[in-house]
C-alpha cells in the first residue's frame, strides 16, 4: 500500500445544500488527504452527485465550509475549481471524437508561439502527461474516436492532470469498464496516488472499493454517516449502513406459471454476432441471458427488438412467426425493450417524469383523437410514481435531475402504462445503487407475475442468480448452458467461461452440446 500523508489537502465541514424543498445535502463532513484513494458510496439520492457538484463548482453549498490546503475558501464555478486544483472525470468521456488526443487535452487553451499552436510542444507535454499513467506515447496523435472507453478514460484524467490537478473526483469510473480495462484503471489510480494526488472514487461497486481505497464515506439521506478504513470493514457492513437496515441475503421466491412459450427463438442466427440460438420465455416467466463481454448476449435481445439483422432461423410470438424490422415495428408487436444505455435510448433528460412515463404510450392518454388528455397523464404519473416509490418533487420535475436509480424506475414505470407481451431488460441495474437494485428485481417479479414475458441480460452474475427463473449461459454466440432458478455461481462462471466439467452434479444445468 502507498504511503498516505497525514495532513488534509481538503475539508468539508458541517455542508448543506437545499434546491427548492428538497434537502439533497443536510449535514457532510469529508476529509481528503494528499496520496489517498478515498471512496464515497451511497444509495442513489444519498447526496453523492450534490457533494461531488459542490467540490467541482457546478453548485454552491448554503452552509458550511470548505477548507483547501489549510485555507478557508470558496469553489466558485467549475474554473475556480479548476483553479484550486479540483478536477473531476465522469464516466462517460467528455471528449471530442474526431480530435486527437492532444488536441482534445488543450483544446480551447492551445499553447502557442507568435500566433500560431506550437504542435510540437503540445505534444511533448501531453507524452510527458500519458508517461504519468504509464500510457504510450503514440497515443497522443491517435483520434479519440479509435480508443477503447477504458483508453479515453485515462485520456480525460491525463487532461485533468494537464490543469494541475491535486484533487482527481472519478465519478463511477468502472461502470462502463471490462474487468480487464478496470485493472488498468485501478493501475493507473495507484501511480497516482504514489505522485501525491488525492483522489475521491464514486461507485456502486461496493467489491471493487477492496482492491482500490484506503479509506470509504458512507453516506446515507444527506448525510455522511462516518469514514471508515476498508481494512476494518466487508461488503456487508457498508451496504448495511448505506440502506439503514440489514441486508437480506438470497432471491426473491417466486413461482413462475407455467405453459406455451410466448416468445420462441429457434437457429436464431444474425452473421458474425450469434448462431443457432434455441430458446423459449413462458408468460410469466424470467430468462435471464448471462455471457462475458463480447458473448453475444447483447446482440440477442438486440434483434428481438429489430435493432440486429436476423439471417436466419426463425422468431415467433404466441406461435406466430415474426420478423421484427425495427424498435417501432417491435413494439407495435407487444415487444418492448429497456435499453442499456438510458441517456441515449431511454429516456428525455430535459423532459419532466411524468412525459418520460407516458411516451410511447401516447395512445392511452390521446383525447379525441389527436389530442392529450395532460390530466390523465399526470394522475397515471403521479400514481406509479408512488407505487414505484420513485423519489422525485413531483411529477413536474425533468428527469435529468433525479439520481440514476430513480431515472430507471421512470424509464420502467413507463412499462407499466401498458403492459407488453414481451419486455427485454438490458443491464436493468447498472449503475445504480444497492436500495435501487432491490427496488427494480420487485418490479420485474411484479412484472412476470402479472404475466409478461421477461427476457433480462445482464453482466451481473449475482442479479442474474437472483432474478433468474431460468439462466441460459451464452458463449462466442451461441448457447452454452442453461440453469433452473438458484443456480450456484461457480457453477455459472465455469460455463461463461468454457468449462464443461464444473457444471454436473445436484442442481447444476443443463450443457448444451
Amino acid at each position: 500500500m502507498h504511503t498516505v500523508a497525514e495532513t488534509p489537502l481538503l475539508t468539508l465541514s458541517g455542508v448543506t445544500k437545499r434546491f427548492g424543498g428538497v434537502q439533497a445535502i443536510r449535514h457532510a463532513d469529508l476529509t481528503l488527504l494528499p496520496g489517498q484513494v478515498h471512496a464515497i458510496v451511497g444509495e442513489n439520492g444519498a447526496g453523492k452527485s450534490t457533494l461531488i457538484k459542490i467540490l467541482s463548482g457546478a453548485e454552491q453549498l448554503d452552509d458550511g465550509t470548505i477548507t483547501f490546503d489549510g485555507a478557508e475558501t470558496h469553489v466558485r464555478g467549475p474554473s475556480g475549481a479548476i483553479d484550486l486544483g479540483i478536477a473531476t472525470v465522469y464516466q462517460e468521456a467528455q471528449l471530442f471524437g474526431e480530435l486527437t488526443v492532444a488536441e482534445n487535452i488543450f483544446v480551447g487553451r492551445e499553447i502557442r508561439r507568435r500566433g500560431r499552436v506550437d504542435w510540437v510542444e503540445q505534444n511533448r507535454q501531453v507524452v510527458e502527461l500519458l508517461g504519468r499513467l504509464d500510457l504510450p506515447a503514440s497515443l497522443a496523435t491517435r483520434e479519440v474516436s479509435t480508443l477503447s472507453a477504458a483508453e479515453q478514460q485515462q485520456v480525460s484524467i491525463a487532461k485533468a492532470l494537464s490543469r494541475d490537478a491535486r484533487v482527481l473526483i472519478l465519478d463511477e469510473p468502472s461502470a462502463i469498464l471490462t474487468q480487464a480495462e478496470i485493472e488498468v484503471l485501478f493501475t493507473a489510480i495507484r501511480r497516482l496516488a504514489e505522485q501525491g494526488v488525492a483522489i475521491i472514487y464514486i461507485t456502486h461497486r461496493l467489491d471493487e472499493l477492496f482492491s482500490i481505497a484506503d479509506v470509504v464515506t458512507v453516506m446515507r439521506d444527506g448525510s455522511t454517516l462516518g469514514t471508515y478504513e476498508l481494512a476494518e470493514m466487508d461488503v456487508r457492513r457498508i451496504a448495511e449502513l448505506m440502506v439503514g437496515g440489514e441486508i437480506l441475503e438470497g432471491r426473491h421466491d417466486r413461482e413462475p406459471a407455467g405453459g406455451q412459450p410466448r416468445l420462441a427463438l429457434s437457429g436464431l442466427t444474425s452473421a458474425g454476432r450469434f448462431e443457432g440460438i434455441d430458446l423459449t420465455v413462458a408468460a410469466g416467466e424470467v430468462v435471464v441471458l448471462y455471457g462475458l463481454v463480447g458473448s453475444g448476449v447483447a446482440e440477442i435481445a438486440s434483434a428481438v427488438y429489430g435493432v440486429e439483422e436476423i439471417t436466419g432461423g426463425t422468431l415467433t410470438l404466441e406461435g406466430d412467426s415474426i420478423r421484427p424490422r425495427s424498435p417501432r415495428h417491435a413494439r407495435s408487436l407487444g415487444i418492448n425493450l429497456l435499453p442499456a444505455n438510458r441517456k441515449l435510448g431511454g429516456m428525455f433528460t430535459f423532459q419532466s417524469v411524468a412525459f418520460n412515463i407516458s411516451v410511447g404510450n401516447l395512445g392511452v392518454f390521446r383525447r379525441l383523437g389527436a389530442w392529450m388528455d395532460r390530466g390523465r397523464e399526470r394522475g397515471v404519473a403521479r400514481d406509479l410514481i408512488a407505487r414505484l416509490a420513485i423519489k422525485t418533487p413531483d411529477e413536474r420535475t425533468p428527469v435529468g435531475s433525479l439520481s440514476g436509480g430513480n431515472a430507471q424506475k421512470v424509464v420502467l414505470a413507463r412499462q407499466l402504462v401498458e403492459r407488453p407481451a414481451v419486455l427485454l431488460l438490458a443491464e436493468p441495474t447498472q449503475g445504480v445503487d444497492i436500495g435501487a437494485k432491490e427496488e427494480i428485481h420487485l418490479i420485474v417479479s411484479e412484472l412476470a407475475d402479472a404475466g409478461t414475458a421477461v427476457l433480462v441480460t445482464t453482466s451481473d452474475l449475482g442479479e442474474a442468480i437472483r432474478i433468474a427463473d431460468r439462466l441460459v449461459v451464452i458463449r462466442e454466440g451461441r448457447v452454452f448452458a442453461e440453469f433452473p432458478a438458484r443456480a450456484r455461481q461457480s457453477e455459472v462462471l465455469a460455463a461463461a467461461a468454457g468449462q464443461r466439467d464444473d457444471v454436473d452434479g445436484p442442481g447444476s444445468g443443463e450443457v448444451a452440446s
